[in-house]
């Protein structure tokens, strides 16, 4: 499903990589589900096919609807990505009745550079527009909860430079880089958090996700968060890898607990 069907806002051309996409994955039910928008990885220039379709099966054996999104990537930079998800669930609360979709239980669950995607959208969220000729930009973009995967943080000292690059270009300022650090702009109004990593990981620092959960507590937002003694950068699901493959099983008992 095309988020603008007549053209996205900052659209550089007609083709597949200049429109943005969800491609919904609904549970055969009658019954108002929860949904989760899954944002892949990829340093904003591509997005792993293994962090998106596997993601929203996993989410349906578990009872959630799930709704992948092909948000743009480089040579698209910032603000396009941020609106690509904020427009994504909009697009889902908006269509919650087509859906079967709880408009009050809509998440957000991105890995590595989708995870900073789904950072930043929870964390730079707006209640919508009550004036907009279009129904869908009436709905707020604020995401019921963030689920965080090995994500990419934040633009200062722990920050991954090739995301950063993609998404700011070569020399973004201090104050771009600040604004786009999801842990200096989580307020009291951030939606909880469950976020995982591995102390190992050689790409994206688990101090990004430490510094996030740090953030959080100050300002009082549920979150749990899970350091995993090993495990490489990207290993989605992580069925081979022996402790960190229970990510899933956490993060299950942590969506049941907030009503997902």
């Amino acid at each position: 499903m095309k988020l603008w069907p007549n053209g996205a806002p900052l659209a550089m051309g007609t083709e597949p990589s200049d429109c943005p996409e969800l491609t919904p994955y609904l549970i055969d039910t009658k019954k108002s589900l929860a949904g989760m928008i899954v944002c892949p990885g990829g340093g904003y220039w591509m997005r792993a096919d293994h962090e998106g379709e596997p993601i929203a099966r996993w989410l349906n054996r578990i009872g959630i609807h799930a709704f992948v999104l092909d948000y743009r990537v480089a040579p698209y930079r910032h603000p396009a990505p941020l609106m690509d998800a904020a427009r994504a669930i909009r697009y889902v609360r908006a269509n919650a009745e087509n859906f079967h979709t709880d408009p009050y239980r809509i998440g957000i669950l991105g890995f590595s550079a989708g995870g900073h995607l789904a950072a930043t959208a929870g964390t730079g969220f707006d209640r919508g527009n009550p004036l907009a000729d279009d129904p869908i930009e009436r709905m707020s973009s604020r995401p019921d909860l963030m689920v965080l995967c090995y994500p990419v943080i934040s633009f200062s000292e722990f920050g991954h430079t090739g995301s950063m690059k993609n998404l700011l270009g070569e020399n973004p300022s201090r104050e771009v880089r600040r604004k786009l650090s999801a842990e200096l702009q989580v307020t009291a109004d951030t939606p909880p958090a469950f976020l995982w990593h591995t102390a190992d990981d050689s790409v994206v620092s688990a101090e990004n996700s430490i510094l996030m959960a740090q953030a959080l507590s100050k300002h009082g937002i549920p979150f749990e968060l899970h350091i995993f003694a090993s495990g490489r950068h990207g290993l989605g699901l992580a069925e081979a890898e022996p402790e960190t493959k229970r990510w899933p099983e956490l993060c299950e008992l942590w969506l049941r607990k907030r009503g997902f």
